[in-house]
């Protein structure tokens, strides 16, 4: 809502959209390839986009713990190009470190949250890029 109230623009999925596939649509543009999700940004007119990320200050209500959401939702109306599973490590954990799946690693969700984010350090006594 404020993103259409203070910048002019639509916003195309958010907590009162209830049309399935048309969430199922956008969520299927962040976890799959990069000529997938191009053709997904096409067809929804998008001109930007934005991801909350809450790795500076342990926000835990972020985009990328909202994924696996996204990916369930865009599996159950496109079943042939998003699996669940391949966000997972071989061990069944879902992560977002060096650890992570690399289907996790090349999806538009993971890419935007972390671009840069080891160059970053939030506290002295971690490594950059610390994720709280």
């Amino acid at each position: 809502y404020q993103i259409a109230g203070m910048a002019n623009r639509t916003t195309l999925v958010d907590n009162n959209t209830w049309n399935n596939s048309h969430i199922a649509l956008v969520g299927k543009a962040w976890p799959v390839t990069k000529k997938t999700r191009i053709k997904s940004c096409r067809i929804l007119d998008v001109d930007y986009i934005l991801v909350i990320f809450g790795g500076m200050i342990g926000y835990s209500g972020d985009d990328i713990n909202k994924f696996l959401w996204m990916v369930r939702i865009a599996e159950g109306e496109h079943p042939q190009d998003i699996q669940e599973g391949r966000y997972f490590t071989a061990e069944g954990e879902y992560r977002v470190d060096g650890r992570a799946s690399q289907t996790m690693l090349d999806s538009l969700m993971y890419k935007m949250c972390y671009y840069r984010y080891g160059e970053v350090t939030v506290d002295h006594r971690q490594p950059p890029g610390f994720d709280r």
